[in-house]
């Protein structure tokens, strides 16, 4: 796999070429993570009569229904000095299996052979937790040679490493939901407690299952034994009855998958799914005439929210905007998305002329306010509105372009910091179900105010053009090459005018691979990359995955700044 181009589309381009040239390579980008190991590890594969892990996949879900791939670019553009490992040699994402949201998790054995690297065991956790939080029933289908040796220390021994995800295995059999494991291939040492901490077992023949191999077996202990004598799916259905259902191929066993999942029940849904009424089609529209690539041209985002959510009934507003004259740099407010009852926290990226109390300078009654900046009123108003989205059992949905808090004297004096706190604690302490969607610029504590992934999202999406650190790439290059520069003249170097210019862009341009959506992908910063006009259907998906939880926690919020 080569260094992936991680620059923007050129702006020199008109606004409509750059939503198609980053669409286009969103879609190139999926390709090439889709290929996993590439032609020939596909072809190795099936010449061992298996499928691959996306072919797998394709056969076990619903026909006719979406597969939403969760974590695609996991990995991405990570370990290139062992030859990369394409969305972190495993495929995760939640597909309909028997009309109901399964999470699958499947390793790709042409990468690799499915080892495990540090960020497929971080992946695997993920797509765990999400499981574990929306109470969504589980397959796994397993084809993995086990841990990647040279990488051991950064995969085996930490808290958020290999282990955690038999942990979360006991955890969700304690909490009722059910799990499936197939072993289509390799299961080796660590690996195979996978599938046997779950609650049904098959395997394939030809498959493999053992804490150590026929090789590893001779070193250590010098007994010369056959894979299938050693953890063959004969030996473990009729001697040491490990698995439940032995099956001669792929077809059949993905084949008892589907049977056994018909059979589950169906868990109670959340209260607020109860809710759920018939859906209402908004009026079509392409989200990327709405906004911007780049973040350059302001947008009203109601009309990006009207543009989402369900339209009203009998003529009436389908968006009921909370305090809407009020904090107008966060807009709040409740609708239906796909039926479901939702409230939103979003972005305004106007700019906006606010009417100021009586009382201040002599003359000025009104201030320009600066779209995606977070102020005192509007940081209150959010607060409140997550508060009453708690009252009401509503999901919220956060949509992300934000710059940051404002900054100033005005702003420190008029108590932005302790505001802010109020929202970040709002945020934090919420107890419905959360989905972030950034469809901008998502910058420094802005980030933790909207719902950013240190703060629990079921669901994290971004756009292509999201840019995700803590300051804006001119602002950030400016800042590092001041903090360069106060070292090199330290140091008794005084640059010229030719090496500052060269300095500077060797630094805005490694500020900008990191602000790249693959970046914070590659890292699970995110759960996944979407095109815009994909946003509705994957919200709604992601709705219905968060529907199979029941239970909402009480609402706790400490000490609430005021």
């Amino acid at each position: 796999m080569t260094q992936p181009d991680t620059r923007a589309p050129a702006s020199s381009s008109p606004a409509s070429d750059l939503w198609a040239e980053a669409l286009a390579r969103l879609a190139a980008d999926r390709e090439r993570v889709w290929a996993g190991g590439g032609a020939r590890a596909q072809q190795r594969q099936h010449d061992k009569n298996r499928l691959t892990a996306r072919e797998r996949i394709a056969r076990l879900v619903d026909p006719g229904t979406a597969f939403d791939e969760l974590m695609t670019f996991a990995g991405w553009g990570m370990y290139e000095e062992v030859g990369g490992c394409p969305s972190g040699g495993t495929v995760t994402g939640i597909g309909q299996i028997a009309g109901r949201p399964w999470m699958i998790v499947a390793n790709d054995a042409t990468v690799k052979a499915g080892a495990f690297f540090p960020i497929t065991a971080k992946k695997v956790i993920r797509a765990q937790t999400i499981a574990l939080e929306n109470h969504l029933p589980v397959v796994y289908l397993v084809d993995s040679a086990g841990v990647y040796l040279p990488m051991q220390d950064e995969i085996f021994p930490d808290q958020d490493d290999f282990g955690r995800v038999f942990y979360l295995n006991a955890r969700m059999s304690a909490r009722g939901i059910p799990q499936i494991a197939a072993i289509m291939g390799n299961c080796v040492a660590g690996g195979a407690y996978l599938p046997v901490m779950c609650d049904t077992l098959i395997m394939t023949e030809g498959s493999g299952l053992y804490l150590a191999g026929p090789a590893l077996v001779r070193a250590a202990i010098g007994q010369v034994v056959d894979s299938e004598e050693l953890g063959g799916a004969a030996m473990h259905a009729g001697i040491a009855g490990t698995v439940d259902y032995r099956e001669p191929d792929d077809d059949a066993a993905l084949s008892r998958v589907r049977s056994l999942a018909d059979l589950y029940a169906q868990g109670e849904v959340a209260p607020w799914a109860r809710r759920r009424s018939g859906v209402r089609e908004p009026q079509p529209r392409d989200l990327t005439e709405l906004v911007g690539f780049d973040g350059s041209r302001p947008y009203d985002v109601r009309d990006l929210i009207t543009s989402i959510i369900d339209g009203g009934a009998n003529g009436e507003p389908g968006f009921h905007e909370f305090k809407a004259e009020y904090g107008e740099t966060i807009v709040c407010g409740f609708g239906r998305l796909g039926g479901y009852p939702v409230g939103f926290v979003a972005n305004q990226r106007t700019v906006i002329r606010k009417k100021l109390k009586a009382g201040g300078e002599p003359g000025l009654r009104t201030r320009i306010e600066v779209g995606g900046v977070i102020y005192g009123d509007s940081a209150d108003k959010a607060a409140r509105f997550i508060l009453d989205a708690n009252q009401a059992g509503v999901p919220l949905v956060f949509l992300s372009d934000v710059t940051g808090f404002m900054v100033g004297r005005d702003s420190e004096q008029e108590g932005i910091i302790r505001r802010g706190a109020k929202l970040v604690n709002a945020v934090s302490n919420s107890v419905v179900p959360k989905i972030t969607v950034i469809t901008g610029g998502s910058f420094g504590a802005g980030n933790y105010a909207m719902n950013g992934k240190a703060y629990g999202p079921r669901f994290l999406f971004a756009w292509p053009s999201a840019k995700y650190a803590v300051m804006s790439g001119n602002a950030a290059a400016k800042t590092l090459l001041d903090i360069q520069l106060a070292a090199l003249k330290r140091a008794g170097h005084d640059p010229d005018d030719e090496e500052l210019a060269r300095l500077y862009e060797e630094v805005k341009t490694k500020y900008d691979t990191e602000l790249d959506p693959r970046y914070a992908a590659a890292r699970l910063w995110v759960d996944e990359i979407i095109p815009p006009n994909d946003t509705r259907e994957r919200l709604i998906r992601a709705l219905e995955a968060c529907a199979g939880n029941p239970h909402q926690e009480e609402l706790r919020v400490g000490v609430f700044q005021v």
